[in-house]
């Protein structure tokens, strides 16, 4: 994924869709103040919102994951809660559970940490199978199902969850049904030199990434600037060539030779929807070619599987997806 273009371009839409527009931008550049070099995955972070999607975060320990999404919370006026994922978190801490209620002789519901705007769903590749299925319901139908009864989640409603991929020793991995209900995935690389210096520069003029406020981070867009950005995603303009291109793309993913598992009708749907999204961002009412490979490998790479024969090579999903991409015919 490229980074939002610096200067934006006119808004599409009506008023209130630039307003929305610029607000989101205005929080990449609140996000800065305090993360250095992830620009991309600030980026995602907005597409998901927009697309009332859900994104993982997978980078070494050390690469700002939890601090971007922090950072993220703290420039939109939006409920946010934090749960640090372990072995011993039960699906009740998550979602809520019934508490039975003296003075009324009966159980009530107390709704848990899931009920908010923004998640953040800290390293939960380190909590069991069971509690990371406690999540699916979340997800995907936005409710929350307790004794037989559903219960709403607010809206906006984005799961942001990071993980490390080098520590396997009391992890459990996700597992595919649980890969694919997230819209995206962006690996946070290392920095580069220049980003680095810069990150300890920060540091050594008395920057704490404990206190947000501190380093003026303030809240720039509410929750109706991203239903009213959400809303004008879903009018973009997408072109009978570029949903064929889309289609190609996922089709192609199921016959390449070094995959497994291709892309389902669902992520194809998805990368869809990321492209649109990325179009608005980018100040057009119309999708190109260009916005759907930019979105590619962020929307498909977690939900392909390699060979066995492949993995032995040495082959990555990515650069299979790059291969799949440079063979698809682009429309004109």
């Amino acid at each position: 994924m490229t980074d939002t273009p610096t200067t934006p371009a006119p808004p599409a839409g009506d008023a209130r869709a630039g307003d929305a527009r610029a607000a989101l931008v205005r929080v990449r550049e609140e996000v800065g103040k305090a993360v250095v070099g992830q620009d991309a995955a600030v980026a995602g972070m907005l597409v998901a919102l927009l697309c009332r999607g859900h994104i993982l975060l997978e980078g070494v320990p050390g690469v700002a994951k939890t601090l971007l999404v922090r950072s993220l919370a703290a420039s939109l006026d939006v409920g946010t809660k934090r749960v640090q994922f372990t072995p011993d978190l039960m699906p009740g801490d998550l979602t809520g559970s019934l508490v039975y209620d003296a003075r009324e002789s009966d159980f009530s519901f107390r709704p848990g940490p899931v009920f908010t705007n923004l998640l953040l769903a800290d390293e939960i590749n380190r909590t069991p199978p069971k509690t990371q299925s406690a999540l699916l319901e979340a997800m995907e139908e936005r409710q929350v199902s307790v004794d037989g009864t559903a219960h709403d989640l607010p809206s906006p409603f984005l799961v942001a969850a990071t993980q490390n991929p080098v520590e396997y020793e009391g992890t459990y991995p996700l597992p595919e049904a649980q890969l694919d209900r997230f819209l995206l995935k962006v690996v946070l690389p290392v920095p580069e030199r220049a980003d680095e210096v810069s990150v300890l520069r920060r540091h050594a003029s008395g920057f704490d990434p404990r206190d947000l406020a501190a380093a003026g981070i303030r809240p720039v867009a509410s929750a109706a600037d991203v239903e009213a950005g959400a809303a004008a995603v879903r009018s973009v303009e997408v072109s009978d060539e570029v949903i064929g291109y889309v289609v190609d793309i996922a089709r192609a993913t199921r016959h390449s030779p070094s995959l497994a598992l291709g892309v389902s009708p669902r992520g194809a749907t998805a990368l869809l929807a990321t492209s649109r999204a990325w179009a608005w961002l980018s100040g057009r009412d119309y999708v190109t070619p260009d916005d759907v490979k930019a979105l590619a490998v962020a929307t498909l790479a977690h939900r392909l599987m390699l060979r066995p024969e492949a993995e032995l090579e040495g082959t990555s999903v990515t650069s299979v997806l790059h291969s799949v991409l440079a063979s698809v015919p682009v429309p004109r």
